[in-house]
């Protein structure tokens, strides 16, 4: 009979162990979670359309190439935030905010002219200072652990990006 009960235990133990890690992979949203899923959310697509547009209007082969290296890397930070909100049935905006947008048109007003690359490099600089915040807030308040874990991933790559256009000067990626 001891025998047995110890099997179960190690069963259910192991059982336990092996079912831990989706448990906390699936802890519900919270406010904090949504909001930063929302907001990083548009921030990739925004930082996809501006880097798109660095490529097309920029003077520089250094704004240019900084424009290639914030597409290809949002689109994957995108990703990782669009898996985790579908996991935790999260409905996500479609589009940047108005903001995004306006700004985004007002920079291409300079297309084609030096005026544009400092103005994008200056663009870039914020809304990467921005998003750094949103990720440390995130990092230290959140509650769904997924969501947690893509942001202290996508941390380092936003330094990177901060870095490499910090100052209004373009250091090439």
């Amino acid at each position: 009979m001891r025998k047995r009960l110890l099997a179960v235990a190690a069963a259910a133990t192991a059982v336990t162990g092996m079912y831990a890690p989706a448990a906390l992979a699936a802890v519900p949203a919270g406010d904090q979670d949504t909001s930063f899923a929302s907001t990083v959310h548009q921030g990739n697509l925004a930082e996809i359309a501006a880097g798109q547009d660095a490529q097309k209007n920029a003077m520089t082969s250094c704004v240019k190439d900084v424009g290639a290296k914030l597409v290809s890397d949002h689109q994957k930070l995108d990703a990782d935030v669009k898996a985790v909100a579908a996991k935790a049935k999260m409905t996500l905006p479609t589009a940047p905010t108005a903001a995004q947008q306006q700004e985004l048109k007002d920079l291409q007003k300079k297309a084609g002219t030096a005026g544009y690359d400092s103005a994008w490099l200056a663009a870039q600089a914020t809304a990467h200072t921005k998003t750094l915040a949103l990720i440390d807030t995130q990092i230290r308040s959140g509650t769904n652990t997924a969501l947690t874990n893509a942001a202290k991933k996508a941390r380092p790559i936003v330094v990177m990006h901060l870095d490499m256009v910090r100052g209004g000067n373009c250091h090439a990626p």
